[in-house]
């Protein structure tokens, strides 16, 4: 996109393209922009100070929230230089959790549609004039697209979900330096089963009852040819889609195209990363440890897969890999005479025969103590689930207990890490799905690791992009966990078991760079790369004027 194509206030109104008080007196006369500003240019780093003193003038994180977006709306370039330079005070108010305040209260607080497609399923002839007019000639290489069904922690949000597609490309700009003039949010309105947003006079949506079944998949299926068309070299992200629909889209289009789903892949991997950063922490082998997943929808399922994955990788075979995964949902263990099982759960249950009293495993204290997990993984919004109780039994048979209490908001934590660090003497490996201040006990401080996908998925989606990847693999996928889990200070008392988010830039480069090797190595990237260290640097995109 070519400022010299347009003049004035449409240079002005154009986000990608606006400098505001940043334009030099040339550009000013070559733009006609002369008189439409006043006369002193502002360096990035004035107007960022500046920004920044403003920021925080405002009283709650929601508050913060609106007024970053009020820059992003109106100058790409300094949005991203403020955020590089406040990442990690920044990153829980541009995304999780103050994103799900911004979500909730969406269609009332609109102002400004950020650039997003608006995809109706009540018109699929629209879809592809939809994409060309949100693309405005821009080249595409990413887009984020959501039905915001099952957006973690807060669940159907209709159009209003939107904005988890607006805030994961912010990070994917932030952390991995992808071109915001690149990417592309996406919205599927395909109605909402939330009774107060059908209520509600304020609501932006479509006031009628999720559309589902061959409907909605026929329109998932245009949607994807027609962007496939539109933009031949994308990666294509899906974001917070339903336990029903977000296994069975990812399947459909994983073996053909670079696809990749968040909720089903991205905290999978970040949870491997977390267990081999633990597992180098206490020098154990992961094919000792015994995992329990609380929570069996499409994110728990997905990491479970995911760190099975690993498993078999290291050598054990998938059957030997299955005897030490269980699952709990609120029926209890999974069983494989359980007739409700999902497609995704179903590989997961167990034998009632395998237990003396099968009938009592209804609760997740009972699992516990039959199963003496060493990997506790929470993914069910079931708060304060991961009892004293609990904590003390796995502390009881393991010395070193890896626990993951990952569902959020912070409200809907199954413990709070503290409280994990307290009840098992410190013996804990913790990590939280949202920022947590370190815990000092007995002495010791310790970091916890935030399992939050942010800090992977942007590599990965760099790395895939750099390297024109066919699709994305299964053993670019490990690659990326791995190089996160390699990244932890074992040396350190109290060592986090993932990297701290203020190191967002440089573990989102190494990730991409691991991935696009391993892509080279699969002879699966379209994109030639003798060098890909240099191809991955020279692909970041810098907030300067």
């Amino acid at each position: 996109m070519e400022a010299l194509s347009m003049r004035g206030y449409e240079v002005l109104n154009n986000p990608f393209l606006n400098k505001g008080t940043g334009f030099t007196e040339v550009e000013r006369e070559e733009l006609g922009l002369v008189g439409l500003l006043p006369s002193h240019v502002q360096s990035i780093d004035e107007q960022a100070n500046q920004a920044y003193a403003q920021y925080q003038t405002k009283a709650t994180n929601l508050e913060k929230r609106l007024y970053l977006s009020q820059i992003f709306n109106e100058n790409r370039t300094l949005f991203f230089n403020l955020l590089d330079k406040h990442v990690a005070e920044f990153m829980p108010v541009v995304y999780d959790p103050t994103i799900a305040d911004s979500i909730e209260n969406y269609s009332a607080l609109f102002v400004n549609p950020q650039n997003a497609a608006f995809l109706d399923i009540n018109h699929p002839e629209n879809i592809q004039a939809t994409l060309e007019n949100a693309a405005d000639g821009r080249e595409i290489d990413l887009l984020v697209v959501t039905d915001a069904e099952g957006i973690l922690g807060i669940g159907d949000w209709g159009v209003q979900g939107v904005d988890i597609a607006v805030g994961k490309l912010m990070v994917y700009t932030a952390a991995a330096g992808i071109d915001p003039s690149h990417v592309l949010p996406v919205s599927i309105d395909a109605g909402t089963d939330r009774q107060s947003l059908l209520d509600d006079p304020a609501y932006l949506g479509n006031r009628q009852p999720r559309e589902r079944g061959e409907t909605f998949f026929n329109f998932v299926d245009k949607f994807v040819k027609t962007a496939q068309s539109l933009f031949p070299e994308m990666y294509l992200h899906f974001e917070d889609f339903g336990r029903s629909t977000a296994t069975k889209i990812l399947n459909t289009y994983k073996a053909d195209w670079p696809t990749f789903n968040d909720d089903i892949q991205g905290t999978g991997i970040v949870v491997t990363a977390a267990v081999l950063g633990a597992l180098a922490i206490t020098g154990e082998d992961i094919k000792d440890q015994v995992y329990l997943t609380y929570g069996a929808g499409s994110a728990g399922t997905g990491i479970a897969n995911r760190v099975l994955a690993e498993f078999m990788q290291q050598g054990l075979s998938e059957e030997e890999a299955r005897q030490r995964f269980y699952m709990v949902d609120k029926q209890g263990l999974l069983f494989d005479d359980d007739e409700t099982l999902t497609d995704e759960q179903r590989p997961f249950a167990r034998s009632r025969a395998e237990f003396e009293h099968p009938e009592a495993l209804t609760n997740l204290e009972a699992v516990v103590k039959a199963v003496h997990p060493t990997v506790l993984v929470g993914t069910s919004t079931n708060p304060g689930s991961f009892t004293k109780e609990i904590v003390e039994e796995m502390t009881a048979n393991t010395p070193h207990p890896k626990i993951f209490p990952l569902s959020n908001p912070t409200r809907l934590h199954e413990a709070m890490p503290a409280d994990i660090i307290k009840w098992s003497d410190g013996k804990a490996l913790v990590a939280a799905g949202v920022p947590v201040d370190p815990v000092t006990y007995s002495g010791v401080t310790f970091e916890i690791g935030q399992a939050n996908n942010m800090l992977v998925y942007p590599g990965l989606g760099l790395g895939t992009i750099v390297s024109q990847a066919r699709i994305l693999s299964d053993g670019m996928i490990s690659a990326a966990a791995h190089a996160l889990g390699g990244m932890v200070d074992a040396s350190q008392s109290g060592a986090p078991v993932l990297p701290p988010v203020s190191s967002l830039r440089e573990m989102s480069e190494r990730v991409a760079i691991a991935v696009a090797k391993e892509a080279v190595a699969e002879g699966i990237n379209r994109k030639s790369m003798p060098d890909v260290e240099a191809a991955v640097k020279n692909a970041e995109w810098i907030p300067e004027y």
